[in-house]
C-alpha cells in the first residue's frame, strides 16, 4: 500500500522526533506528503472565568505556542535531513486523541505515525498511552515508533 499523506503529531520529545524520522523515510519511499502537527491547549481552564485576565495564563499561552513552534521547526529540520519537505501546523484546541484523529480527517491523511514512550505497568496505568488512545479512535493505519 502506498501512503499519499502522512501525519505525525510532534510534542518536542525525542520519541516524537524519532517518529518524524521514520515518517520521512516512508514519505521518501512512497513520494508521500508529510504533515507535522503540534497540539496546543487553547483553553485548558475553559470553565474558570478568572484566568482570562491573569498574566500567568497569558504567559502560559504564549509559552505553549512558542514551544509548539520550536518543536515543529526541529521536526521540519529532521524531515529535511531525510530529503523531505514537510508541512507543519499548530492545532489549537484540546490536546487529545480526538484532536489528532480530527486533524487526520481534515487534512485527508492516510497514515498516522506516532512515537510511544513504551510505558508499562503502573506507569502506564497512571499516565496512559496517548498513542494507544489514537489507535483506538481511528480507522486509519497507525505506525507506532517505540522509544
Amino acid at each position: 500500500m502506498a501512503y499519499q499523506h502522512i501525519l505525525v503529531p510532534v510534542d518536542g520529545s525525542q520519541i516524537s522526533f524519532s517518529a518524524v524520522k521514520q515518517a520521512a523515510e516512508i514519505a521518501k519511499v512512497f513520494g508521500s506528503q508529510l504533515t507535522l502537527i503540534s497540539l496546543v491547549a487553547e483553553d485548558p481552564l475553559k470553565d474558570a472565568d478568572f484566568y482570562y485576565t491573569s498574566p500567568i495564563m497569558k504567559d502560559y499561552f504564549i509559552q505553549a505556542y512558542n514551544n509548539a513552534e520550536k518543536a515543529l521547526q526541529d521536526a521540519v529540520q529532521i524531515a529535511q535531513e531525510q530529503g523531505i519537505t514537510a508541512q507543519s501546523k499548530i492545532i489549537k484546541g484540546e490536546v487529545s486523541e480526538d484532536a489528532v484523529v480530527e486533524a487526520a480527517a481534515s487534512l485527508k491523511n492516510d497514515l498516522i505515525v506516532m512515537g510511544s514512550h513504551g510505558r508499562k505497568g503502573f506507569q502506564k496505568f497512571l499516565l496512559g498511552s496517548f498513542a494507544q488512545d489514537v489507535l483506538k479512535s481511528t480507522e486509519l493505519p497507525v505506525l507506532i515508533v517505540k522509544a
